[in-house]
């Protein structure tokens, strides 16, 4: 988080005085449980009781609900598809008859939900269908591994309960691993506080022609959100107590994504378009790194919240089973390819990060930050995306990611504060992989990145203090869909940032998203804003463009 977005909380989010209460057993199992230690094969049900306070008998093996006893519409929450693969997509829903409810307004029942998969918005000709169960122990999600179907191809997709139907979702296969492609484009989205201001960007997003939209974190925020809806000022409805407190627990989480969610232009961005995801922060809460809170709690009480939170962050989003969670534990970064044309590492900087330096916050550069031993990946992670270079053949690199990786310097004194929550504060680790990128011959990387509540666009240099250094990459910076209200376009920073980093390209302080036009000979990034979030109904408009060529790193102005 930045230093204003920091002072915005402490202003207008204060830490609720009350905290809610895990059981004492509860306590009692973490203080004994090692870190990454939460889930054996043998122990599987009892460490499922403790990841998510639930029972531990009986909830796999509940009765199946009669869908006739579902009087109310219980697609609220919509649908969405995901992580598209050659002949196969991933699709979601979850059945909330009343989503603002800690059961979602069902009972805890197994439900039978049917699926099918088209060829036409119509549904005459049917691709795919089938039926999955919707149990209570997972919030009665849903995730429909799709396969069999065409590659590079645009599908339509709904499901049934009972006599109700859910709306319509549009969605498309990855191309075939070997595929040599014209074009590709996506849209980079991130960082949407519900309490900060309305998501008219992702109703502009829904009506764009996208191939695939990547969410690089803070898809929900911890911090309490009033009756009126905080910034949004509601008048028409009174949201329920419960949301104005912090997220602790599974429920508090299931409870404020059934908030998120039910949000009429997520939903619409959702249905229109396939999403990959990954988080930041305050999925679970702001600025953690790995087993080390924001609080001074202990770490044992930590992951229990964690493994609620990353419980909560899968039960909501379109992903595969690979990506489950196991206790306090997940794994979400994975490789995704368009054929011979793109290969996408979606990376975690959370989970696995060495805790930030000197406190957190911004500091001037020390000798903490260039220790080799401090990683913002982990080990494993660093050398999954290392080796993946180095095999890929296609034309696109493209690392979809959290936080700042260039360097930005915050002042003009002759030693800049840097922030250590980025990669500026693990400066070793992003050394690693800038000499990976080299290694691999990467002719054309780029990064996408969330996090920071505007849009930048930087040059990626070999050696950052070396502003003549050789470009090897580009970062794509989205700015957020809502978190800072409406923002400017040009921030109280403006000047002193562009002073200070002369790799930085473009700095814009408007709410709004980023697409992506990867193209045989260049890429083009389309920054698009809106004007204000405080009010719904905002028109959308560029407000740059560039491009960088294929084979020659650099952005130019388009």
């Amino acid at each position: 988080m930045t230093s204003a977005a920091q002072q915005s909380r402490t202003q207008t989010q204060p830490r609720s005085g009350t905290r809610p209460q895990h059981s004492p057993e509860l306590h009692a199992a973490a203080r004994h449980l090692g870190r990454r230690r939460f889930l054996t094969v043998t122990g599987a049900a009892a460490a499922l009781a403790f990841a998510t306070n639930l029972p531990g008998g009986g909830v796999a093996h509940a009765a199946e609900l009669d869908a006739r006893r579902i009087t109310e519409n219980p697609f609220t929450l919509g649908v969405a598809s995901g992580d598209p693969r050659p002949g196969s997509v991933l699709l979601w829903t979850r059945l909330a008859p009343q989503p603002y409810a800690a059961d979602g307004g069902l009972p805890a029942e197994r439900v039978a939900v049917e699926w099918q998969v088209a060829h036409d918005e119509g549904f005459r000709r049917i691709a795919r269908r089938g039926t999955e169960l919707a149990h209570p122990e997972f919030s009665h999600s849903v995730h429909v591994e799709v396969d069999h179907l065409g590659e590079d191809r645009i599908y339509y997709y709904r499901f049934r309960v009972g006599s109700w139907i859910s709306p319509t979702g549009r969605t498309r296969t990855a191309p075939g691993f070997g595929a040599q492609l014209n074009g590709l484009k996506l849209a980079a989205v991130s960082c949407q506080a519900y309490h900060d201001g309305y998501w008219t960007a992702y109703r502009h997003l829904a009506e764009e022609d996208i191939d695939v939209v990547f969410h690089l974190g803070d898809y929900l925020y911890e911090y309490a959100v009033t009756s009126t809806g905080g910034n949004r000022n509601y008048t028409d409805r009174v949201l329920p107590a419960h949301y104005n407190r912090e997220t602790v627990t599974l429920e508090d989480y299931r409870m404020r994504y059934g908030l998120y969610k039910s949000d009429p232009d997520l939903m619409a961005a959702h249905a229109a378009h396939p999403f990959v995801v990954t988080w930041d922060d305050h999925e679970t809460e702001n600025n953690y790194a790995d087993e080390t809170p924001e609080n001074d709690v202990p770490p044992e009480e930590f992951l229990l919240r964690r493994a609620a939170a990353y419980r909560a962050y899968w039960e909501n989003q379109p992903l595969r089973r690979p990506q489950r969670p196991e206790g306090p534990d997940m794994q979400l970064y994975r490789r995704i390819h368009f054929g011979r044309h793109a290969q996408f590492d979606i990376l975690d900087t959370r989970q696995y990060r060495t805790n930030q330096a000197y406190g957190d916050g911004t500091d001037i550069p020390g000798p903490e930050i260039d220790d080799p031993a401090r990683t913002m990946t982990g080990e494993t992670q660093e050398r999954w995306l290392l080796d993946g270079w180095r095999r890929s053949r296609a034309r696109w690199n493209v690392v979809p990611q959290q936080v700042t990786f260039s360097q930005r310097k915050l002042d003009l004194n002759p030693v800049a504060k840097l922030s250590m929550d980025s990669w500026d504060g693990y400066r070793a680790s992003r050394r690693r992989l800038l000499d990976g990128v080299r290694d691999a011959g990467l002719e054309n990387f780029m990064v996408l990145t969330g996090d920071v509540h505007v849009g930048y666009a930087f040059d990626i240099l070999e050696d950052f203090d070396n502003p003549a250094s050789r470009v090897v990459g580009t970062e794509i910076v989205a700015t957020s869909i809502s978190s800072g209200r409406d923002g400017a376009d040009k921030p109280s920073s403006w000047e002193t940032y562009t002073k200070a980093n002369p790799h930085l390209k473009f700095y814009n302080g408007r709410r709004g998203y980023v697409t992506v036009d990867l193209g045989r000979d260049e890429a083009r990034a389309d920054y698009r804003t809106v004007p204000y979030v405080l009010q719904p109904g905002a028109p959308i408009s560029t407000a740059a463009s560039f491009v960088t060529e294929s084979g020659n790193p650099g952005l130019q102005p388009a």
